[in-house]
């Protein structure tokens, strides 16, 4: 059921953001469905019942009525705005000047000031060099990139913010926890076939670990059934079909002996290539979902 709320929410405002497209400006429906989305959070309350989550979502109006009230908006600030341009360009009279106050800064002394006065206002020379050391590493500080800014920025440089709600890779990842569960035990399937570990019964330990991620896998909402078998098939295909292939290529002498050594021999590597296509798949439709059917397409 939590799942299932959380799928409503990231619908609906999927569904907005599919309706501002050409209605408004890139930076304007990010803010937008950012904004609607934060809404809809507190108007639901933290409750994870879908049928309340559901009934909060249908106040909000249909995702065309909500759009249509953005431009209103939108339009009206802008007027607004160029009503406040309007006024602040006509010209001012002799009578409107104001006398502005004497600036203290850290330069000389100032014209139509004595010198005397000046060196009185001019601050000690401790501040003046205090003032220097704060605006030098203010720059600094402005040029240097935050910590792992860049690599998540690379991580949603494929991102669909109308999708995501803005969110980053690490947001994603964690509200996604059971398809992030599977991506991982998936890795340590590929990563566990080059050690050679005692088998449980008859299975390898690699086995056994992807038959854990098929199994969350399978119950996971985050991806569309299709994008599931992919995540499944990938590493099964590359392992039986394309062991087969290459074994009976490498092998031998045709023997029977022959061919099982050869398959041996590479189908843990082709096991290791089929699970880290599926978790790219899997990772880059998490990050950037397809776009949702609408009713009228179904049919």
């Amino acid at each position: 059921m939590i799942e299932r709320a959380d799928q409503l929410v990231l619908e609906f405002v999927s569904k907005v953001a599919d309706a501002a497209h050409g209605r408004l400006r890139p930076e304007q429906r990010l803010d937008y469905v950012q904004r609607l989305r934060a809404s809809v959070e507190r108007a639901r309350g933290g409750s994870e019942d879908a049928r309340h989550v559901a009934k909060v979502i249908a106040g909000f109006g249909t995702p065309d009525d909500l759009i249509d009230r953005e431009v209103r908006r939108l339009a009206a600030a802008q007027q607004a705005l160029q009503q406040t341009a309007d006024q602040a360009a006509q010209p001012i009279g002799e009578d409107d000047t104001a006398v502005f106050p004497v600036v203290v800064d850290d330069g000389g002394p100032r014209r139509g000031v004595a010198s005397d006065a000046a060196d009185d206002r001019r601050p000690p020379p401790g501040v003046i060099y205090g003032r220097r050391v704060a605006r030098e590493r203010i720059s600094r500080q402005a040029d240097r990139p935050a910590p792992l800014m860049r690599l998540r920025r690379a991580a949603m440089a494929g991102g669909n913010p109308m999708a995501t709600g803005g969110r980053d890779a690490r947001t994603i990842f964690l509200n996604n926890r059971r398809e992030t569960l599977a991506l991982v035990l998936l890795v340590v399937a590929g990563l566990l076939v080059p050690f050679r570990l005692a088998t449980v019964a008859i299975f390898p330990v690699p086995a056994i670990v992807w038959a854990a991620a098929a199994l969350i896998l399978l119950s996971c909402q985050g991806w569309s059934f299709s994008d599931r078998l992919i995540g499944l098939a990938a590493p099964v295909v590359a392992y039986a079909i394309g062991g087969v292939l290459l074994g009976a290529a490498r092998s031998e002498g045709g023997s029977v002996q022959a061919f099982m050594v050869s398959f041996h021999n590479v189908s843990g590597v082709l096991f290791i290539l089929g699970t880290a296509a599926a978790v790219s798949w899997l990772a880059f439709r998490l990050l950037d979902p397809p776009p949702r059917e609408s009713g009228n397409n179904r049919r």
